[in-house]
């Protein structure tokens, strides 16, 4: 028998040599672009003065703590000057996402991940800020005042937002990048990443979030964009290479191996000839197919121009069945989609979150696309697709029949007639519709609605619902008994006293997560009624309220002991030296206490 072992080692060892070469054999002018190469020594005349401006406009954002009604919380306090810094702490006149830490991949509604999704790709969310003058960026200052350490990747766009006609070419450049890092203090800074240097003027610039590391939700205040009006000399000193250092997002897209050329690999044709493939023909098919499994895309496309044999294998199918075209989503437009549009014949989980904005993606290149792989689709994620129209919904809803998952968030440019289409999926099982322009009058009607027709219901999110009432929750309560998580928070219509809360605690003993935010009547009845009948509850957040006491907080971590996350920012009965107590009696629960500035 043959050794296998042997095989699978040269098969790895040849696809890192590969990659290797790619890095060794860079032009001395590649590594000069490479922001750890370049020493930030640029020279400047008097009549190239820095122009230091603040953001003009907030464009576009996945999600925001606040309400789109008002200035709380939201991403619109990103424009302008500071409001806060440099003092520290909440105020409601910061920029606040809508999550932190790891609760919300730890509760029921927790997607699973993609798989093939690339190791360097962690960003949970992004705001992009226009600037009123386009200059070279030199610098930019992100004002944090709360629980700082969140922003982990700064772009800038060639695409000037006010410029009357449309740009020829759209380009995204990553400014600064790095990976999710602790900070452990909480206090306001002023975070200055290192830039590089990118040779073309800019005034919209991103910046992508990862808080998954932060204790509470990180607050922003202001971004301050640095540069001059004409393109600055760089030095001609550099630094010396470590070819060790570099990483993907180093020599990705200069290499020509990049998502820009995507389109190129897949449909090359010029593949070399050879008389065999060495050990490769002796691997079974489907052990080469697993290895292959765990490549990135772009890596599927560099290892499809080696042979034929290994072509094949990076264009079957199988390898698409989960496809994730977020990390992408610079540079993924209509004819990425054209040249994937056969090798995505299986696909089941689809991915285009992000993408397709500012002309990249086509109604009718989206469109072609789900008509050729919709059919086994269960599940696609288009979160800030600014590209849908009614269209794209009624095509949806026409090509994916299997479909069982549906993420529309931050769609906020969809008319509220586009979600009549999604009544025709018959088969859907969840549905995320944050910060979309569905028109509802009447919550208790949807609620009753809810509770008769879904009996099997597992999780809703009720978040910042204006006019519920007791009547619709009880609807609701009795209705969906299997029910894991709810989030009422910032639902002010809902008052303890109706006994709407008991009601909840007493008919959903499977409640993991429950979320009473910022509803000021929650009180140690409450508390106790969850603690007497929802033993299996992990994730409590009753911020604001003023009628619960240490006790009954007491009473719910001795009864429910899955426990992790208990929420009692801004309780004023709830004080340090309580928390304190508490903390040392069940050490195993994040409890998260502030105060008010």
């Amino acid at each position: 028998m043959s050794p296998v072992f042997p095989m699978l080692t040269v098969l790895t060892m040849f696809y890192y040599m590969c990659l290797r070469r790619r890095a060794m054999t860079a032009t001395r002018g590649e590594m000069m672009n490479s922001h750890r190469t370049i020493v930030s020594n640029s020279r400047t005349s008097p009549l190239n003065a820095e122009v230091v401006q603040y953001a003009k406009e907030v464009v576009d954002f996945s999600s925001h703590y606040g309400s789109e009604n008002s200035m709380s919380y939201t991403m619109w306090n990103l424009a302008g000057v500071p409001n806060v810094f440099p003092s520290s702490g909440d105020f409601t006149q910061t920029a606040v996402f809508r999550t932190y830490g790891t609760w919300w991949d730890q509760c029921p509604s927790a997607s699973l991940p993609f798989k093939r999704t690339p190791p360097n790709f962690q960003s949970q969310d992004y705001v992009e800020l226009t600037f009123e003058q386009q200059v070279y960026p030199t610098a930019v200052h992100v004002l944090e005042t709360y629980h700082p350490g969140a922003v982990i990747r700064i772009l800038a766009c060639s695409a000037n937002p006010y410029s009357p006609s449309p740009p020829a070419e759209v380009r995204w450049e990553t400014l600064w990048s790095e990976r999710p890092t602790k900070v452990n203090a909480s206090q306001a800074r002023q975070f200055k990443p290192c830039i590089k240097q990118i040779n073309f003027p800019t005034n919209l610039i991103r910046l992508e979030i990862n808080s998954s590391l932060l204790d509470y939700y990180t607050e922003l205040d202001a971004v301050v964009l640095h540069g001059m009006k004409d393109k600055p000399l760089l030095s001609l000193k550099t630094s010396l290479i470590d070819m060790n250092d570099l990483d993907d997002d180093d020599y990705e897209d200069k290499d020509g191996c990049g998502m820009d050329s995507l389109n190129k690999k897949f449909n090359s044709a010029a593949l070399r000839e050879g008389p065999n493939n060495g050990y490769f023909d002796k691997l079974p098919y489907e052990l080469i197919q697993l290895i292959l499994n765990h490549l990135t895309l772009p890596d599927l496309c560099r290892l499809a121009q080696t042979c034929k044999l290994l072509n094949q294998h990076c264009c079957d199918p199988l390898q698409y069945i989960h496809l994730n075209l977020q990390p992408y989503w610079a540079k993924v437009n209509d004819t990425s989609l054209e040249f994937l549009q056969t090798r995505c014949t299986l696909v089941q989980w689809l991915n285009l979150s992000w993408t397709g904005n500012r002309g990249f993606i086509s109604v009718a290149g989206f469109s072609r696309f789900l008509k050729g792989c919709g059919s086994e689709l269960v599940r696609l994620e288009l979160s800030c697709s600014h590209f849908l129209n009614e269209t794209c919904l009624e095509v949806i809803s026409e090509m994916c029949p299997n479909l069982q998952d549906l993420n529309l968030s931050s769609c906020d440019k969809l008319p509220p007639q586009a979600f009549n289409h999604i009544a025709k999926l018959c088969s859907l099982k969840r549905l995320i519709l944050y910060r979309t322009k569905v028109e509802i009058e009447d919550y208790d009607v949807i609620a009753s609605m809810i509770g008769a027709k879904c009996k099997k219901l597992r999780t809703l999110d009720l978040w910042r619902c204006k006019n519920i009432t007791e009547n619709g929750i009880a609807e609701l309560a009795s209705g969906c008994p299997l029910l894991e998580e709810l989030d009422l928070g910032w639902c002010p219509t809902l008052q303890s006293s109706t006994g709407c809360f008991t009601k909840l605690a007493r008919q959903l003993p499977n409640l993991q997560k429950l979320f009473l935010t910022a509803n000021r009547s929650v009180c140690d009845t409450d508390i106790e009624e969850l603690a007497s009948n929802c033993t299996r509850l992990r994730q409590l957040d009753i911020l604001g309220t003023r009628m619960v006491s240490p006790a009954s907080l007491r009473k719910l971590l001795e009864s429910c002991k899955d426990l992790c996350l208990l929420d009692v920012s801004f309780c004023s009965q709830i004080d340090n030296r309580s928390v304190l107590e508490l903390n040392a009696s069940f050490p195993k629960v994040f409890i998260k206490k502030s105060f008010t500035q």
